[in-house]
């Protein structure tokens, strides 16, 4: 598995900083999980972040909190790729996790839905659409989605971000194929409508900080029925 979509370098610097909500979180801990490359940026985030809290102390100066988080973003840029680093462990640990079992979660979900595959418990949410919500409060806007093979999903914007990691199967939209280990790291500036592939469910985990849009008014009628 080489995802081919990966988190934003806001989002990297966000995580490296402690600045994502719980459920955020636990998305891109997951995708860091499976990707090496993402590891690598993380690494290499923390490394400027520590360097320029090192020179530069925040205060309660207005925008300054923001300087430097350009600042970071601006020094990532112009970093070299490093060697994917053991930000979440080792690289012999990440082989572990993926022949451990194939009814392992990913590690970064046990707080937030177990351990097990095997032991979801998933409720029907609309024709070929199964959810699982978060069972911890601090995970509220985290959730797990299995949609039947060759659904069609409601066009819809975001009100805010999103993560997506694709744990299984896959879907296509007008950004492009998400199989399984890509993250769909999306702003409200994104329209689009997955379709799964044919074949198996597509299984993947989201987190949200504000609701969908959906400029189709049956979906927005169902929407507190789904509650996304």
């Amino acid at each position: 598995m080489t995802p081919r979509h990966h988190l934003d370098e806001a989002t990297l610097v966000s995580y490296a900083a402690g600045a994502l909500t719980d459920g955020m979180r636990a998305v891109a801990a997951t995708h860091l999980e499976a990707c090496g490359h993402c590891r690598a940026q993380l690494a290499g985030a923390e490394r400027i972040g520590g360097v320029l809290l090192s020179q530069r102390q925040p205060t309660d100066e207005p925008g300054r909190l923001a300087q430097l988080r350009e600042a970071m973003l601006a020094r990532l840029d112009a970093t070299p790729q490093a060697r994917p680093a053991s930000t979440l462990g080792g690289d012999d640990d990440h082989a572990a996790s993926r022949v451990a079992g194939t009814d392992l979660l990913p590690r970064a979900l046990h707080p937030y839905f177990g351990t097990s595959w095997r032991a979801l418990r998933w409720r029907w949410t609309a024709p070929g659409v199964h959810m699982i919500k978060s069972s911890r409060p601090s995970g509220d806007n985290l959730i797990m989605l299995k949609i039947a093979p060759g659904k069609s999903m409601p066009v819809h914007s975001h009100g805010g971000s999103e993560l997506t990691q694709i744990l299984k199967g896959a879907y296509d939209d007008a950004i492009g194929h998400f199989g399984p280990g890509d993250m769909a790291d999306l702003d409200s500036d994104i329209e689009h409508q997955p379709v799964t592939s044919p074949g198996v469910p597509c299984i993947c985990v989201a987190a949200l900080d504000a609701p969908l849009r959906f400029p189709g008014w049956f979906a927005r009628k169902l929407q507190p029925l789904v509650g996304l």
